[in-house]
């Protein structure tokens, strides 16, 4: 049964039993429900409500009441049932709490961070003021040895035609069945020696080999064309993520360059993180 199962079943069963209450005066710590005296609140089926789910989020509101309550009273009563907190289970409360207060301090921090002043700036930073990038349309042949490919470059070189060659030889099979065609690339995005070939090929003459960590190339540029640069609308998402991981990372630094940090635990032996049983002392 995964995290979930348990909740929705009771959510179908408890939705066709209980109706609606009328709501007077209430707030997040309007008592609920009582467990052997422990109170659940209206707040805590909020909270819980907010972490359930898209598929869950989406029920009817009676249905969802009733399962959030249904779970928060079992979970209540387990709870009680537990009578010995091993210091495996108090380290791993403790480290789920500062993971969820980061990851709510973190939101504070990123929640004003990405506006359209700062999409903007960060843009023309990237784009506006960039030299014009050139994109490479080329087709290549690749093999396993320099005997092999000097073999094809002879043959090219007498005239063989270069795609009947990728389609025969050539170990890339997705670009060799289409005739060594790798469409059109830009900077970065092949491996450094194969980029560094293709920059400086002359258009419609093959190459001599070039090696990289996939084997040999034989690498026929076709032609050439200047990439316009890409509209803001279409950068957003790329964008924001580098300005909230920028963010992040200037809070982070601020806030450990003024704390107070000691490592006594640096000149443990690393293989002690492997030691579960330190635990159970």
């Amino acid at each position: 049964m995964t995290k979930w199962t348990g909740f929705l079943a009771s959510c179908a069963v408890l939705g066709a039993l209980s109706g609606p209450a009328l709501a007077q005066d209430t707030t997040a710590d309007t008592i609920v429900a009582t467990v052997n005296g422990t109170t659940i609140t209206l707040g805590h089926m909020i909270a819980l409500r907010e972490s359930l789910p898209q598929q869950y989020q989406a029920l009817p509101d009676d249905v969802l009441f009733s399962g959030i309550l249904d779970q928060l009273i079992q979970q209540t009563a387990l709870e009680q049932s537990v009578t010995d907190i091993t210091k495996r289970d108090q380290l791993a409360l403790e480290n789920d709490r500062r993971g969820f207060i980061s990851g709510v301090a973190l939101q504070k921090v990123i929640a004003g961070a990405v506006t359209e002043e700062a999409l903007q700036a960060a843009y023309d930073e990237k784009f506006a003021n960039a030299p014009p990038a050139t994109e490479y349309n080329a087709a290549h042949i690749l093999v396993d040895s320099a005997e092999k490919a000097a073999e094809l470059k002879a043959q090219l070189d007498g005239g063989a035609d270069f795609a009947e060659l990728a389609r025969a030889n050539s170990t890339d099979v997705g670009s060799g069945a289409n005739g060594g065609d790798l469409g059109w690339f830009g900077p970065g995005m092949m491996v450094k020696p194969f980029e560094d070939a293709v920059i400086a090929a002359e258009i419609g003459q093959v190459t001599a080999p070039v090696q990289s960590d996939f084997g040999f190339h034989l690498i026929l540029v076709k032609e050439t064309r200047v990439a316009a640069a890409p509209s803001l609308d279409e950068t957003r998402d790329e964008l924001a993520a580098e300005i909230e991981r920028t963010t992040v990372e200037a809070h982070l630094k601020s806030l450990t360059d003024a704390a107070e940090i000691t490592r006594p635990g640096e000149g443990l032996d690393p293989t002690l993180l492997r030691d579960a049983t330190l635990l159970d002392n």
